[in-house]
């Protein structure tokens, strides 16, 4: 059984907003993917896809300004993206797979990397290697995750980013866990942060993995063990 507590609404109850995108195409896309059958090629294509759609809902309040322009008719006002751009942040190495999904929705943003690691035994997630802007004051930032598990490795990639100056972090995840999320919410009280996610599964495992969920994303996309 899969968990979508109050599918396609964000939670204003909770300093930390939980998004799950109640659309059809979303939970075909994510059936596919959980399937054990679906091979490294499907799996890419499919999760880039996914996150295109996740996207589409995570940018909903994307900082914008107005601009005049003038169409063949006549001029009016319209609409671009704010200054300074977003930042979008992928955590290696499973965001890697979500970052051209993201970018073709929003291509005007800026891309940094963050590199974590998550030891086996204890669950604990540690950064080895980051590439960002080091003032990120005003800055909109979307993070690539695609497992919301334990929430160690979020946490820590958001901490970071709010210590550099972010003031709106959104965090985009094929998949959570409740214990994940809140762990999060506990952690990150009182911080501008959501979780947009195709679905909120039933528990973690003893190893920490999602149940059902969909394996390691990481070792399917890639084909890596």
């Amino acid at each position: 059984m899969v968990r979508n507590p109050v599918p396609g609404l964000f939670d204003s109850v909770r300093s930390m907003r939980i998004h799950v995108v109640d659309h059809p195409l979303v939970a075909h896309k994510l059936s596919t993917l959980r399937d054990e059958r679906t091979d490294s090629p499907t799996f890419r294509r499919l999760a880039d896809e996914l996150v295109t759609l996740l996207a589409y809902e995570a940018t909903r309040k994307v900082r914008t300004e107005q601009v005049d322009i003038r169409t063949p008719v006549t001029s009016t006002t319209g609409v671009r993206l704010s200054h300074p751009r977003p930042l979008v942040v992928p955590i290696i190495r499973a965001g890697l797979g979500m970052l051209d999904g993201m970018v073709r929705l929003l291509p005007p943003a800026e891309v940094g990397f963050i590199g974590m690691i998550r030891d086996e035994s204890t669950l604990q997630a540690s950064t080895y290697a980051n590439r960002m802007p080091e003032d990120l004051s005003g800055r909109q930032v979307y993070v690539l995750d695609p497992m919301l598990a334990t929430g160690g490795t979020l946490i820590v990639a958001i901490k970071e980013l709010m210590a550099r100056g972010a003031d709106d972090v959104t965090a985009i995840c094929l998949l959570a866990a409740p214990e994940g999320v809140e762990r999060m919410e506990r952690e990150l009280a009182g911080t501008p942060v959501t979780v947009v996610t195709a679905a909120v599964d039933e528990r973690l495992n003893e190893h920490g993995f999602i149940v059902p969920g969909l394996g390691d994303a990481g070792d399917r996309m890639y084909g890596l063990a």
